[in-house]
């Protein structure tokens, strides 16, 4: 084996991969940290060193995700996102071009590696007892249920009249069937549902494009992102909401800079204007449709058109064209509160900031917590109330959270983590609650520093 960072033969870093059979050269992490610059990435996974540079372009999962870990160990997030290890391992066989150092630990920075063993451990312990197995009857059920409340609301119109009360509930219908299939298409994004990656990237273009009109790709393009790095700006899209919303470290540094424009100070209370009722009525609608015309997902674009033919087709004859418009909107306007509570309680109350550099588990932890269980909460959240389960094992079936709960409240009580579990009505307050602490921040760096 060749000196650190020299290999032998004159081969230097970046010339290509290793061949087959030559000794690996070996690198420091000092070496390694260099290359986290655009058009020049490299990662470790498993102590050994891959130059993603040319390939991350062509990563399934976008670019930008991949590029998240450049010089850092993406041991756990490898495993954490991907099913067949095996087979993800013959597309990073040619991008390898070396090694660790044997002196070298397997993590850089100040990172707990006993920490990091034990989490390898508990998934290990997960896997042994079939956790990432899922249930095909759990799911038949949830798609179920899905195409009940979308037959229920059109019946109500068809044999009620399209009438105040009828359609007001046919709207309630609609909504949580629509907020139901959001968590189905989750589950098949991100692969938990079955065995084979096609299978389930094939029926969760079904349920986004036919049930809900929106792309995959765009989803799993923003979604993915958000789970590699919760939490932290320019790399999370859920948390980069500046200048419209301050969060966590954004407070200060828009006070300091005199940045003002909005009244931040308030953000808690015109979060009640833009924040629940617009999110997927506006931004989701156009960002999902600039996404799909620019990356040219014509497939999607065809499963979103053939929900919006549905939907007219099935209420233009009750209502009229200005009708149907004005019930979709009521429709998606229930659907986006849903969303932006269920799906923030867990996140806007914890650490919101810039990247840490902090392992797999410990940044999983300190952007996420849990709401307490119970069959309505599950079912309502689509599990998303055992948050910090689904960050640290993504691929992992939801009806099987509440079984590996006890392995994660155990690690994070040997290694003093904080497993946050609240109240459901208290984790909705808390969102209110960080916006404004996060505005007084704002105006008081403002005003002051």
């Amino acid at each position: 084996m060749g000196g650190v960072g020299e290999p032998r033969g004159g081969r230097g870093p970046g010339e290509g991969p290793v061949r087959p059979g030559a000794p690996l050269p070996t690198f420091r992490w000092e070496q390694i940290r260099r290359h986290d610059l655009p058009g020049d990435k490299w990662l470790v996974i498993e102590r050994r060193v891959y130059d993603i540079s040319r390939w991350a372009q062509r990563h399934p999962g976008g670019s930008r995700l991949i590029g998240h870990h450049g010089a850092e160990d993406a041991t756990d997030a490898f495993r954490a996102f991907h099913q067949d290890l095996g087979f993800v391992r013959k597309f990073l066989q040619p991008l390898l071009i070396g090694e660790l150092a044997l002196e070298e630990p397997g993590q850089d920075g100040g990172q707990n590696a006993q920490l990091v063993e034990d989490f390898r451990a508990l998934r290990q312990a997960a896997e042994d007892m079939k956790l990432f197995e899922a249930s095909p009857a759990f799911f038949a059920v949830l798609l179920g249920h899905i195409l009940a409340m979308e037959v229920l609301a059109w019946l109500l119109i068809c044999l009620l009249g399209p009438g105040w009360v009828p359609s007001t509930l046919a709207a309630l219908v609609l909504a949580i069937s629509q907020a139901q299939s959001w968590c189905l298409q989750h589950d098949l994004g991100h692969a938990s549902v079955f065995r084979k990656s096609r299978w389930n990237h094939v029926a969760q273009q079904f349920v986004m494009g036919q049930l809900k009109g929106f792309s995959a790709h765009w989803w799993n393009f923003r979604h993915f992102q958000h789970h590699a790095k919760p939490n932290i700006f320019h790399k999370d899209p859920d948390v980069t909401v500046a200048p419209i919303f301050l969060l966590g470290e954004s407070s200060v540094e828009y006070g300091k800079r005199k940045r003002r424009y909005l009244p931040y100070n308030h953000q808690h209370l015109y979060f009640f204007l833009i924040g629940p009722p617009l999110l997927t009525l506006v931004n989701f609608e156009v960002e999902n449709l600039v996404y799909m015309l620019v990356c040219v997902q014509w497939a999607d674009l065809l499963w979103a058109a053939s929900f919006y033919a549905r939907f007219f087709l099935s209420y233009v004859p009750f209502y009229g064209v200005p009708g149907a418009l004005l019930f979709f909107v009521a429709v998606r306007v229930l659907e986006s509160h849903w969303f932006v509570w269920i799906t923030q309680m867990n996140h806007i109350p914890k650490e919101i900031g810039h990247e840490k550099h902090r392992d797999w588990a410990s940044s999983q932890l300190a952007a996420t917590r849990n709401v307490e269980p119970s069959f309505f909460i599950d079912w309502f959240s689509g599990h998303l109330n055992f948050q910090i389960e689904h960050h640290l094992f993504p691929t992992m079936p939801r009806h099987n959270y509440r079984r590996v709960a006890p392995l994660v409240q155990a690690l994070c009580a040997k290694h003093g983590l904080s497993y946050e579990v609240k109240p459901f009505l208290t984790a909705l307050v808390d969102i209110v609650r960080s916006l404004k602490k996060s505005g007084d921040i704002w105006l008081d760096a403002y005003l002051h520093q």
